[in-house]
């Protein structure tokens, strides 16, 4: 912690928050440059990779696993359609659900992406143990917020 702070601590250098928005900034900029040859945005990207772990998801269940809402995720989804990565479909049995599948093309790109994670991990300066403990703290840090 920084001893600037004083008393009521008020030094950016002792903001988890920040240290959390300015690590994510960080990302950002990693990601941008990894996914621009893919042709899609970090959002995009992780709603592939929720399809990849599973094709045939409910659009209801990729929101809830990516924490995003359907006024965010429904304009997502739509591009990736427009790119010829997914395809919408509704329920037979329940018109008003959604499901979404991957194409051809979505299933391909996957290939393309399968070194992203490591260059990540490598740009990271952590290994494979630390990386892993430090993204359960941070889920812990993010699921004890929202409660």
């Amino acid at each position: 912690m920084d001893d600037q702070a004083g008393a009521d601590g008020l030094a950016l250098g002792n903001f988890l928050c920040f240290a959390l928005y300015s690590a994510n900034h960080a990302f950002g900029r990693l990601y941008r440059t990894l996914l621009e040859p893919l042709g899609l945005t970090y959002p995009q990207y992780l709603v592939m990779v929720v399809l990849w772990e599973a094709d045939g998801r409910k659009v209801s269940d990729i929101g809830a696993r990516l924490f995003l809402e359907s006024n965010t995720l429904t304009p997502l989804l739509k591009r990736l359609e427009t790119l010829g990565l997914v395809r919408r479909e509704r329920g037979r049995e329940d018109e008003r659900q959604v499901y979404i599948h991957l194409t051809e093309a979505g299933r391909a790109l996957r290939e393309q992406a399968t070194a992203i994670p490591g260059c990540v991990l490598a740009a990271s300066g952590l290994d494979v143990s630390e990386a892993r403990a430090l993204t359960k703290a941070i889920s812990a840090l993010r699921d004890g917020l929202r409660d």
